[in-house]
């Protein structure tokens, strides 16, 4: 397990620095793992809920999170903390489940819903999508890169019928709208995969 001085040493000498925040016991291998828990494969002990103050501006090519955003209170802070620790080049990776998913309701540490259009409220207007969203809430921009509805059950002949929906309903922003504004319901989505690059100022020349 890291401390503050050791991460940020270990993130001065990779030439390519991943974090996978709230990681638990199965990191990605490559990637340095935050937890709030001191969990086997954990790094570093964080918790989110405080945000990424201790990490330096721009030093981030890639910050990865499954099925962990959802159960974030302080989202905007720390959305704005992953923006300014990334790189101008990095990406944001978040896997987050739909809204539709009827097992969200199970779990009581869950605090936000995700739908298509979540990212959008903090992103340059994606001209793909009919829908438009209003993006004064805060001033830091994302680009979402893709967007992706992930269909998936743990029954065999389910798990088959739901791979031909991930297929129709992602061919196009088109059928991405069509999918949540009239049919999620009936065909439930299990989750959302995001990958947004951050928009950020030129450098400026003194």
């Amino acid at each position: 397990m890291m401390n503050q001085q050791e991460l940020l040493e270990r993130i001065d000498s990779t030439k390519e620095v991943v974090i996978e925040l709230g990681c638990g016991p199965n990191k990605r291998p490559g990637a340095i793992g935050f937890d709030r828990f001191p969990l086997p494969g954990v790094d570093f002990v964080a918790d989110l809920e405080a945000g990424l103050d201790f990490l330096p501006d721009n030093s981030v090519d890639e910050f990865y999170s499954k099925h962990v955003l959802e159960h974030i209170e302080n989202f905007e802070p720390l959305m704005r903390g992953i923006h300014r620790a990334l790189k101008p080049t990095g990406r944001k990776v978040a896997v987050v489940p739909h809204f539709s998913n009827p097992y969200y309701y199970s779990d009581y540490t869950h605090k936000r819903f995700f739908g298509l259009y979540t990212f959008d409220y903090m992103a340059d207007r994606d001209r793909r999508y009919r829908r438009s969203i209003p993006n004064f809430y805060v001033d830091f921009r994302f680009r979402v890169v893709s967007r992706k509805l992930k269909f998936r059950s743990k029954f065999f002949v389910r798990d088959q019928i739901k791979s031909l929906q991930k297929r129709l309903f992602n061919l196009n922003p088109y059928m991405q709208e069509l999918y949540e504004e009239s049919l999620c319901y009936w065909f439930p989505c299990h989750e959302l995969e995001f990958v947004l690059t951050p928009v950020k100022p030129p450098p400026s020349h003194s």
